[in-house]
């Protein structure tokens, strides 16, 4: 027999935190998905079909579906059946919980993140042919 480790449910539950967070960042860190996200936390609760999103960010409907696939299985969107339609819907409270996991593990002492981060110039993201 191997010797058991006793962890404490606190400390299995960091590390399924720490796991969720860790799927959260690696698909945020493509950017073609980091692009598709930013659309759809723009979009808002009503999100986009598969076809906006593809027409959007100028890509064929097969790569944008693999991006789709992982930032759905990351937790960072969700698809509904609107008729004949997938709509893509950004999860913000996944987000916000990220962010407070993030702030809870990283944050430094007294450290207060901004409510609102201010986004890279517009020319600049317009260059590399994102929205």
């Amino acid at each position: 027999m191997w010797p058991i480790q006793a962890t404490s449910f606190a400390t299995t539950v960091y590390r399924m935190q720490t796991n969720l967070a860790i799927a959260a960042l690696a698909a945020l860190a493509q950017e073609s998905r980091f692009a598709a996200f930013r659309l759809l936390v723009k979009a808002g609760p009503q999100g986009q079909s598969a076809s906006s999103i593809a027409a959007s960010l100028q890509m064929p409907a097969s790569s944008l579906s693999f991006h789709l696939k992982e930032l759905t299985h990351a937790g960072l969107i969700a698809p509904r059946q609107q008729g004949r339609f997938i709509i893509y819907a950004a999860k913000v409270d996944t987000v916000q919980r990220l962010m407070g996991f993030l702030d809870s593990s990283c944050g430094g002492a007294g450290y207060r993140p901004a409510t609102t981060l201010p986004m890279p110039d517009t020319d600049l993201l317009s260059e590399r042919g994102l929205p």
